[in-house]
């Protein structure tokens, strides 16, 4: 009888003991069954409060200042256009149609995964479309109306950006129709983020598919890192290969699940804040009046003043020819995630 009262007693004092440690925010870690009592988690469960603090073993918590109360995805879709600037085949030799589809659809379940996870934060996505075919745009309505989302299609006037944009590009060549269409659907998205978005804007490509995780790990991470650092963020979903073609110097940073690196050069999808579209606005537009060489020469400047984050492993895949430098992101099974989202 006096080892059951000693354990009762025992089982009482820690009982109390995770209360108090919860009132003033501390976390206990049973070591013994990988167990965290003031959370009721396993250690490999997502230990992080969202808005308060983000926790990463060993090293402990980080505390959130930088808080993130919304997220805007602007999808640009053109299923009209295969490719930009080649004339080869993409990866799995799909209709055009078909990437635009499935990315829409990985970022609809990305977005539904975060929202559930990170529900003080607002979603929602406004698709940017320029001369997709009836039939297409009808499928895309269908899949935004299914995704529980605050959401809306913009149809794309060229005529509205055409006469600002130079017809000699860098190279001292023509700029292209597609090329056109390209720049005006960057110039509108800029535009309808600084008219209607509060906080962080994610620019995204319609030939991109993301994990399920992708949105929750970049909304994370940027509270994370933002916080650590004290400054605005860029943050980019994709691996890309041809960041390995070059040795540089970089920052490895740990994000909420995954490493990230400092990189200085992107193409034309990323994750950035209000703050960063206004304090760097007249280069952002630059991008959209003259054709550079690289095009993204814009951006790459502005990652010279500021962080630009890349996740290792990729959280997206970019959708080009197989042989493609800006395709293929290494240590990840592509198809895998192209099956996954067939389902619209």
């Amino acid at each position: 009888m006096r080892k059951q009262n000693t354990k009762i007693k025992k089982n009482f004092l820690k009982k109390i003991f995770i209360k108090i440690c919860r009132i003033f925010g501390y976390e206990i870690i049973d070591q013994s069954n990988f167990y965290v009592p003031t959370q009721e988690k396993k250690l490999n469960e997502n230990l992080n409060i969202q808005g308060k603090k983000s926790i990463t073993l060993p090293l402990g918590e980080t505390k959130i200042s930088r808080k993130v109360n919304a997220l805007t995805v602007i999808f640009r879709s053109c299923t009209s256009v295969n490719m930009l600037t080649q004339n080869k085949k993409r990866l799995f030799d799909q209709n055009k149609s078909e990437y635009t589809f499935r990315s829409l659809n990985s970022i609809i379940k990305s977005l539904n995964k975060a929202k559930l996870l990170l529900p003080k934060i607002k979603f929602d996505i406004i698709v940017i479309d320029h001369n997709s075919e009836s039939n297409d745009l009808k499928q895309i309505k269908k899949q935004l109306d299914k995704s529980n989302l605050p959401n809306s299609i913009i149809s794309l006037n060229v005529n509205e950006f055409v006469n600002n944009i130079k017809n000699i590009n860098s190279k001292k060549q023509e700029v292209t129709k597609n090329q056109i269409s390209n720049m005006s659907n960057i110039h509108k998205s800029l535009l309808v983020a600084k008219d209607r978005c509060n906080d962080l804007i994610y620019f995204v490509e319609d030939d991109y598919l993301h994990q399920l995780d992708s949105i929750y790990e970049m909304v994370s991470t940027y509270e994370r890192i933002s916080s650590q650092m004290n400054r605005e963020l860029f943050i980019c979903p994709t691996d890309y290969p041809y960041l390995y073609s070059k040795i540089e110097n970089t920052n490895i940073f740990l994000g909420s699940n995954k490493h990230w690196r400092k990189v200085e050069e992107t193409l034309c999808t990323f994750l950035t804040s209000k703050i960063i579209l206004e304090k760097y606005w007249e280069r952002f537009v630059l991008m959209c009046q003259f054709e550079h060489d690289p095009f993204e020469q814009p951006l790459h400047d502005i990652y010279k003043l500021e962080y630009c984050l890349s996740p290792i492993p990729s959280l997206a895949l970019h959708c080009t020819n197989i042989n493609s430098i800006f395709g293929l992101s290494p240590n990840i099974d592509w198809e895998k995630i192209w099956e996954e989202n067939k389902n619209f």
